[in-house]
């Protein structure tokens, strides 16, 4: 008896030892699964654009362990039979958040998701919906955006996603989309209508923008940004340029919402205008036989540039490069 008394009381003592350190237990075990699975993200909560559309906006367009990976726009469209997500976001917590700003809008649940491009802010947040909503949940995307996010893209973009957060997005799986998407595809989901829109190399060589018909609202992804240069290392100007001229003559008047930046009706002309602004002095520059440099000076002076260079999110750490990546592939238009 004495053996199994004196047990007891170490058992219990053990007991308020452990209930007198339950603080350091509990944040010795949150900083664990915050490691394992990184923070919650702050909520942002959804702007309604039109009758069906939704906009969790992203204010930074660069990842940062402030931000968490949030820099990139999660678009979310209600209909009658449920909820579509046009690109997901960044890390499977950005996904976490959007369904619980989902939620504050409507109890239906999420019966599709469309990933507009390759790159990890507008795909990682899969995760999230697949958890949420199951296995069978339609992720759509282009055959090679499907190809890319299987392949090395996939963990490349879920690893480079945490170093640039400082492991904020930790925890988050690769889950890339399970459905393909077509050109001209027109999808029903309810009482709203989607087409689907592809015209060659833009910002990548597989861009998809997702038409809401009914309500005149077309998301771009990343093929334009209200004010920030969006990515060309795996574009093209001249690609942009006649995807811009394609999609306006088969979308017509729409309020265009970009992934980075605010939606606007006058979206492809502003970021087109600038555009223009890098790749037409670089242009004559090598039609000119002039070199590189003074290329870059006359993008500079250029009056489409020069009228953004103040306000641009990361415009004097880019317009180097992607004054030098139009240089390179004016050569190759010209010759």
């Amino acid at each position: 008896m004495k053996p199994m008394a004196l047990s007891r009381r170490r058992f219990l003592g053990a007991g308020v030892t452990a209930a007198l350190l339950w603080p350091e237990v509990q944040l010795l075990a949150q900083q664990a699964q915050d490691f394992i699975e990184g923070p919650p993200v702050a909520e942002i909560r959804p702007v309604q654009l039109s009758q069906h559309v939704w906009l969790i906006f992203a204010p930074d367009g660069f990842p940062t362990p402030e931000n968490r990976g949030m820099m990139s726009s999660v678009i979310f469209v209600t209909t009658s039979t449920g909820v579509v997500i046009l690109d997901s976001g960044s890390s499977l917590q950005i996904g976490e958040m959007a369904i619980r700003m989902i939620r504050s809008v409507t109890d239906k649940p999420v019966v599709a998701v469309f990933n507009s491009h390759f790159h990890g802010d507008h795909w990682l947040g899969n995760d999230a919906f697949m958890r949420a909503f199951g296995p069978q949940l339609p992720i759509y995307a282009l055959p090679h955006t499907k190809d890319m996010i299987q392949g090395i893209e996939g963990s490349t973009w879920r690893t480079l996603m945490e170093r640039w957060t400082n492991q904020s997005t930790a925890g988050t799986r690769v889950v890339p989309p399970n459905t393909v998407a077509r050109h001209g595809q027109t999808l029903q989901f309810g009482d709203v209508t989607l087409r689907l829109h592809h015209y060659g190399q833009a910002h990548t060589e597989a861009d998809l923008c997702v038409e809401v018909v009914q309500d005149k609202v077309t998301a771009v992804g990343d093929i334009a940004m209200t004010n920030r240069i969006a990515n060309i290392d795996e574009g093209s100007y001249p690609g942009t340029f006649k995807y811009f001229g394609a999609l306006g003559a088969a979308a017509g008047e729409q309020l265009w919402v970009p992934a980075h930046g605010e939606p606007r009706k006058d979206l492809l002309q502003t970021y087109g205008s600038f555009l223009q602004g890098i790749w037409d002095p670089c242009l004559a520059a090598v039609k000119d036989g002039k070199p590189e440099a003074e290329a870059k000076a006359a993008v500079l002076a250029d009056p489409r540039v020069a009228a953004r260079a103040r306000t641009m999110q990361g415009f004097d750490s880019n317009i180097g490069k992607y004054t030098s990546l139009a240089y390179l592939e004016a050569e190759k238009e010209a010759f």
